[in-house]
């Protein structure tokens, strides 16, 4: 049990994994002390218990509630007297202590010295009693955090205005308060060598296809790396395909999304320190569907779905389809319209697929500017570029001003797709679309969508078509998938996702909620004519 000389302390740990707590107090402390001693914030408090009995509480201040120490675990220990030792006497003294004792109320015992130094350090206090061979550990921890607000990346006009935070606990409270069931399963693991962040694993049991379950466990089991800092780590290491620009796990800020695809049959990762959840499996229809999707009457809903879905085939294939158009095509624009290109694209010295690159470069670059300025700059520098910039090109000569407009609408469109990552994998997919357009016209568009759907129908995630349910065909899943029909329409789960319980809504068919409404407060004839 002696520490490695000059060894970092994760080292020492890993060759002392067998080394537990003995009667000798002071062995311990030594033990505890090599390892964080060296830390000018790191506190051991001695004192004693029945009057002569040395004890001693470790911790680091910044982490723990002060006041919590003192009054539920120093305060009790400090009065006890001989009295209470005579009545310890025949009792075990761990059990005396943690039960009648100490008002924590949440407190462990713990004999490995690995575990209680990382307890230490992840906030909580350990107490050691000279002479008893368990160390108690209490849960202290409290660290500074922000409040629970609106997510930014994910605004609705009609929903909940709350969102995840970075710890963990009340990220799991968020999803507690909304699903108040005991099928909830939470289940905690600890990735990274030396951050051992810990991972949750949440699902609701009899739902879940547990073979999903089973998989999440074993692609989370096989990460080895020294720290897990946020989920996208996770992502990166538990996605099916590594290489694709296609997202294969969503994320998410929005506690209600976290449970209603619980409710699906999903799993939801969560890792203390992110405000973001992991939403697995996925497939490519999830990311241009929001939350207020469900919130509002389908008919509307339907329509805004489907301008959405415009909007993002339009960023696509519009700069590329205009290349094509203008350099090999010009025949299949309309002649009033061509003559109105021609004479914007006259002294212009680039051709049209040169010209349409520049602006998307040109467009990427303001808009990755606008995110990392500060807010109040990136908006006046947003308006700078679009006015201004665009503006004195088109004057000195160098843009078209129909490629500036193409370029415009294309931006507006990718602002129309929920999904940031999502979004992102379309706009590299541009490039290459409009270079397949530059050298081969329609062809090359073609050729581009035709290896972009391919690539999409390989694709799986966690063993679920990414195309799903379009390929393959689902008539149940198309119901929420270009359009959304109405909730009562929708009595079965996703299939694709195998769940046990397939059925989420009670007997209650398309008669019965097209039956015609009593309108209890009309008035009846004989009130209005004969009644008295």
């Amino acid at each position: 049990m002696v520490p490695l000389k000059n060894s970092p302390a994760h080292q020492v740990m890993e060759a002392n994994k067998e080394a537990s707590v003995g009667t000798q107090l002071e062995a311990t402390i030594s033990y505890v002390q090599k390892l964080l001693g060296d830390n000018d914030d790191f506190i051991i408090r001695r004192f004693c218990i029945f009057q002569d009995q040395p004890a001693v509480v470790m911790y680091f201040p910044d982490l723990i509630d002060k006041q919590y120490l003192n009054d539920y675990i120093l305060k009790p220990l400090m009065l006890t007297s001989s009295q209470d030792d005579a009545q310890a006497v025949n009792r075990p003294m761990k059990e005396y202590l943690l039960n009648d004792t100490l008002y924590a109320c949440e407190g462990r015992t713990e004999t490995g010295l690995n575990e209680i130094i990382q307890a230490i350090v992840e906030g909580k206090t350990a107490l050691l009693v000279d002479g008893v061979t368990d160390a108690f550990i209490f849960s202290t921890r409290h660290v500074d955090k922000r409040a629970i607000t609106q997510p930014e990346t994910e605004q609705v006009i009609r929903g909940a205005r709350e969102g995840f935070i970075e710890i963990m606990g009340t990220n799991l409270a968020l999803l507690r308060y909304r699903l108040p069931t005991p099928d909830l399963r939470i289940k905690t693991m600890r990735i990274g060598r030396i951050t051992k962040s810990k991972v949750a694993i949440c699902y609701i049991d009899g739902i879940v296809n547990p073979a999903l379950v089973e998989e999440v466990f074993r692609r989370l089991s096989l990460i080895d790396i020294d720290g897990v800092l946020d989920a996208g780590y996770l992502e990166q290491f538990i996605e099916d395909n590594h290489f694709s620009p296609f997202p294969q796990i969503q994320n998410t800020e929005r506690p209600d999304k976290a449970v209603a695809n619980l409710m699906e049959g999903r799993v939801i990762l969560l890792v203390d320190g992110s405000p973001f959840a992991l939403i697995l499996p996925t497939v490519f229809s999830q990311f241009y569907q929001t939350v207020e999707d469900y919130s509002e009457r389908f008919i509307l809903v339907s329509f805004i779905r489907l301008s959405r879905l415009v909007a993002l085939i339009f960023s696509l294939i519009f700069p590329s389809l205009y290349v094509a158009l203008i350099s090999f095509n010009p025949e299949l624009i309309p002649t009033e319209f061509a003559v109105a290109v021609a004479g914007g694209r006259a002294g212009v010295p680039f051709p049209s697929v040169i010209e349409v690159l520049i602006m998307e470069i040109s467009m990427e670059v303001l808009r990755e500017a606008t995110l990392r300025l500060p807010q109040q700059v990136g908006g006046a520098l947003s308006i700078v570029g679009v006015l201004v910039v665009g503006q004195a090109a088109v004057a000195a000569g160098f843009i078209s001003p129909i490629t500036v407009v193409i370029i415009a609408l294309t931006t507006i469109g990718s602002f129309a797709t929920p999904a940031y990552n999502a979004a992102l994998a379309l706009r590299l997919l541009r490039f290459p679309l409009v270079i397949l357009s530059g050298i081969f016209g329609l062809y090359g568009v073609m050729i581009g969508l035709i290896l972009i759907t391919n690539h999409m129908l390989s694709l799986r995630s966690f063993g679920v078509p990414y195309l799903s349910p379009l390929v393959p065909g689902n008539f149940q899943g198309m119901k929420d998938t270009l359009a959304r029909l109405p909730l009562w329409s929708m009595p079965k789960r996703p299939s694709l996702l195998y769940t046990p319980n397939d059925t989420r809504l009670g007997n209650i068919t398309q008669e019965k909620s097209e039956e015609a409404p009593n309108n209890t407060l009309e008035p009846k004839k004989s009130d209005i004519h004969g009644g008295t």
